[in-house]
């Protein structure tokens, strides 16, 4: 009977550590969602580029140098291996592959898209966490108002068909009108335009990435000027790159495109290795403080975000030589049964000889 009360008494100390165990893997798995600028800002405002790729390291971009150098950027992060428009916007919105979301070029300025259909874009999350908040588009190309962004979520849509220079003047009034919306989308697309025009290697594709970097810093200080950035994340993002003979192909110059963010607590670095043109979603939502859908498929965006905002690389001293790294400590053999338990299965092992070891002790057993 004494026997029987000792085993009793084990067990129900087991099912304690285990549910103590668990709140913290809980506890553990929200610190990390909430990480450094979680939820702190009041506004994100995306702006893409169609087909600027990575231009904006190759050619005279004087705002974008100002706005970004001492933020995040990317020149060269990734597009989706069909560099084509609305397989990346789709990408950049939703989060997901273009294989997953499904939007064409002619699928959006065929079919209406609703919440009901399809895949869900950034605009669909903001309006569940924000009933009431402005959100809105501005866009060159209208499909991407009619068949990407949902058409029942009451966001402020507007189209400038082949006119980036009405589309800016429009935001810039928008925002002298006392706008402030939670989440903001615009399209520029004449260097697009101009590329399939004239190839995207000419001299007349720079020029007219240099003027949408213009439109970019007007649209910028527009923002500043009604003292919105001071909470508010930027992103400037392209969907694709260009080649003499146009895009959609996965060539380096198709495939590499600009990734930039700057905001109170971005920290001054090159995006990470890997980064992707669809990883603006997560940004977005981050920033806005909501939780990053199951299906996403993007970076951990808490990489761009923290307490201190510099990532200070110390310069290397020529001719002095690394100090050599501290030799591993070889991991110290169990206390219940002596062995040395490596790899997944005899780790779980050792985590159960660990508790079988606290409990002898604590009834003096060993």
């Amino acid at each position: 009977m004494k026997k029987e009360n000792c085993v009793k008494q084990f067990l129900s100390c087991m099912l304690v550590v285990f549910l103590v165990y668990g709140v913290c893997i809980t506890s553990s798995a929200k610190s990390t969602a909430a990480g450094p600028g979680f939820g702190e800002y009041e506004h994100v405002f995306i702006i893409g580029v169609d087909g600027a790729g990575a231009a904006f390291g190759i050619t005279d971009t004087p705002y974008f140098d100002s706005i970004f150098s001492e933020y995040a950027f990317r020149y060269d992060a990734s597009a989706e291996d069909v560099t084509i428009s609305a397989q990346n916007w789709g990408s950049i919105l939703t989060g997901v592959p273009y294989n997953v979301h499904g939007f064409t070029n002619n699928s959006i300025a065929a079919t209406e898209h609703d919440s009901n259909t399809g895949a869900h874009t950034i605009f669909y999350y903001a309006r569940q966490a924000f009933p009431a908040a402005k959100l809105a588009s501005f866009v060159n190309w209208q499909p991407l108002n009619y068949g990407l962004v949902e058409n029942d979520l009451n966001v402020e849509k507007r189209a400038f068909p082949d006119n980036d220079p009405a589309l800016t003047a429009a935001l810039e009034a928008y925002f002298a009108a006392g706008n402030a919306p939670k989440l903001l989308f615009a399209v520029l697309d004449n260097p697009d335009h101009i590329a399939h025009k004239y190839g995207g290697f000419s001299d007349r594709y720079y020029e007219a990435v240099s003027e949408a970097d213009a439109q970019i810093g007007r649209i910028h200080d527009a923002i500043e000027a009604q003292g919105l950035m001071e909470n508010s994340l930027f992103i400037v993002v392209a969907d694709h790159g260009e080649t003499a003979g146009g895009h959609g192909g996965q060539s380096p110059e198709e495939l590499s495109v600009t990734v930039a963010a700057v905001g109170h607590n971005v920290k001054q670095m090159k995006l990470p290795d890997g980064a992707r043109n669809r990883d603006v979603a997560a940004i977005a939502l981050y920033a806005l403080g909501i939780e990053q859908p199951a299906d996403f498929e993007c970076f951990d965006p808490q990489v761009l975000f923290g307490e201190e905002r510099w990532i200070i690389t110390p310069p290397e001293t020529p001719g002095v030589p690394d100090e050599p790294d501290a030799p591993e400590q070889p991991p110290a053999p169990c206390k219940w049964c002596g062995e040395i338990h490596s790899g997944l299965f005899q780790q779980i092992v050792g985590f159960f000889h660990s508790i079988l070891y606290f409990f002898a002790h604590l009834f003096g057993r060993r």
